[in-house]
């Protein structure tokens, strides 16, 4: 049997929104928070610069918000069916964030998912420090896991799915055969096989053998 992978974005893929701006909403920052996070979702800045700068200004949340707030976000339309369907298609599924493990562990459990990957919040007496570390902190991120993965797991490039909507969802494209732009950015529509506008992810099963 083939082995084939199908890798998510997190924020605005599988879940409906950004993480980050329900932290920032929790401390009246959302406009501030979210016009750093719109610069780099269209490639205008390094995300980088983009998730430690917005990071930053999260400094003294509480770790009990922040855990209720990851545990009660919105999942996509269409996500645990097409979880469950790509899964009866022989696929691993799992989900690469930039965003944070706080809200993916919860999710793949939640989901079904084979494995996520994401970044940390570093909090110290039950507080966020303003500081970030973990697997998804660079441009390249993405597609430099999804290489070890497909290394890992034996999936060649033709049998790998990736779908993304922000500017570092780009470097896992270039490493998957069908790729998939939901609800994306222009930078990402016009490196895409597929374009999804409908915010339903479900439609993807449409496309996929």
């Amino acid at each position: 049997m083939t082995n084939k992978l199908a890798v998510f974005d997190f924020d605005s893929t599988l879940m409906d929104g950004e993480t980050l701006e329900f932290f920032a909403r929790e401390l009246g920052i959302e406009e501030k928070v979210k016009a750093i996070t719109d610069r780099a979702m269209r490639g205008e800045t390094g995300f980088f610069e983009s998730l430690t700068g917005r990071v930053a200004l999260l400094k003294g949340l509480p770790l009990a918000k922040v855990d209720e707030i990851c545990h009660n976000l919105p999942l996509m339309n269409g996500a645990e069916e097409v979880i469950k369907g790509l899964k009866a298609k022989g696929y691993k599924v799992v989900c690469f964030s930039g965003g944070f493990r706080n809200a993916t562990k919860f999710f793949a459990e939640k989901l079904g998912l084979d494995c996520e990957f994401a970044n940390i919040l570093h909090s110290k007496d039950g507080f966020l420090t303003g500081e970030v570390g973990g697997e998804m902190m660079f441009n390249d991120s993405k597609g430099q896991m999804l290489l070890r993965l497909q290394k890992l797991l034996g999936v060649n490039k033709d049998n790998t799915i990736a779908v993304g909507d922000g500017a570092n969802d780009l470097s896992m494209f270039k490493y998957a055969g069908i790729r998939i732009a939901f609800c994306a950015k222009p930078i990402v529509k016009e490196n895409a096989d597929i374009i999804i506008e409908e915010k339903d992810l479900s439609q993807i099963l449409d496309y996929i053998d």
